[in-house]
């Protein structure tokens, strides 16, 4: 059993820290620094919150994303076709990002979290997993004014989001993860989905992971266990009905990632969207609730989503207690 992250840290610290980078940012856009100094100080925060979840004993973290604005602009503004617009909420959270407009044929121009990853693997003490906007999310998070449907678009970015991958994959990335958290609100979708992340993993031998956040897998489960990956992240906090959904069919299929036929599973069970600290006993209970569907090892505890919707310094106690809870349960589990 094993701890990990979803993917984006808190960029801003709690007082008394001075919020280098939304600084940086601020004056970067009056004109009083150049791109190589917002840089460093991306490259400096970046290093803190690896050290953070470090601290906190995590087993396989990520570089925060501190460089990303936001999980599909950063990738929008990096592929050829797109343009960004205004400002739009981010499904149903308080948090806002530049709409990105599909203008013209999408295109895969030059590797977009290679860089990303290099730096966070050559400063990180543990081992650090690439992240990557899915196809079908960053259509579903954007306009379309080029493509005749939606379908045609999440196909396109399929095809050019393949360049990425692979080119995570020579960079030495142990762990590929996909995000695809817009599926859950059009559960219809699941069949364009699947033929989008098909085209995208053809050829990928590197580890994958898929997750999903926001909600459950009802309508999707066993036939999610068929996409190309080897471990599938849910959230069991938004989306707690999937405790009983896994209980319906095994946890495995004919694409397996440990043995034949066995899927790893994103134990989503730390709330990342509210600073309540969870017990060390509730963390222990719920990971009890999946080990006989989902043996120990094969499961990557982490929490709900991505973390930047806490306090910095809640976000790693968070960390840290949820790390305490998977050593009481795996003494617990034997």
């Amino acid at each position: 059993m094993l701890t990990t992250v979803v993917g984006n840290h808190p960029k801003i610290p709690n007082r008394p820290r001075p919020a280098r980078l939304r600084a940086a940012i601020a004056r970067l856009e009056r004109g009083e620094i150049g791109e190589d100094e917002l840089r460093r100080v991306e490259d400096e925060v970046t290093i803190e919150v690896i050290q953070e979840q470090a601290d906190a004993g995590v087993d396989i973290i990520t570089d925060g994303q501190i460089r990303w604005e936001d999980d599909q602009t950063y990738f929008a503004r990096r592929l050829g076709g797109f343009s960004i617009d205004g400002l739009i909420r981010y499904f149903d959270t308080n948090t806002y990002y530049r709409q990105p407009v599909v203008t013209g044929p999408i295109q895969w121009r030059q590797p977009i979290a290679v860089e990303d990853y290099q730096f966070a693997a050559a400063h990180s003490p543990r081992p650090v997993k690439a992240l990557v906007t899915g196809p079908y999310t960053l259509a579903a998070l954007s306009a379309n004014e080029h493509y005749g449907s939606f379908s045609e678009l999440v196909l396109a970015l399929a095809g050019e989001l393949r360049h990425e991958v692979l080119a995570l994959e020579k960079a030495g990335a142990p762990i590929i993860q996909v995000n695809e958290p817009a599926i859950l609100k059009r559960k219809d979708d699941f069949p364009l989905l699947q033929r989008a992340l098909e085209r995208m993993m053809d050829g990928v031998r590197a580890e994958t992971h898929l997750y999903t956040w926001f909600g459950d897998i009802d309508g999707l489960y066993p036939q999610i266990l068929e996409l190309p990956f080897s471990t599938i992240g849910l959230d069991f906090v938004m989306g707690a009905a999937n405790y009983e959904v896994i209980k319906r069919a095994p946890f495995t299929s004919a694409r397996g990632g440990f043995a034949s036929g066995e899927k790893g599973l994103g134990l989503g069970i730390i709330d990342a969207r509210n600073t309540r600290l969870e017990t060390v006993e509730q963390i222990v209970e719920r990971i009890r609730r999946v080990s006989d569907i989902v043996p120990p090892d094969r499961l990557y505890v982490n929490p709900s989503c991505g973390l930047e919707y806490l306090p910095r310094e809640v976000a790693q106690a968070k960390l840290a207690r949820m790390v305490e809870g998977v050593r009481r349960a795996q003494e617990a589990l034997g």
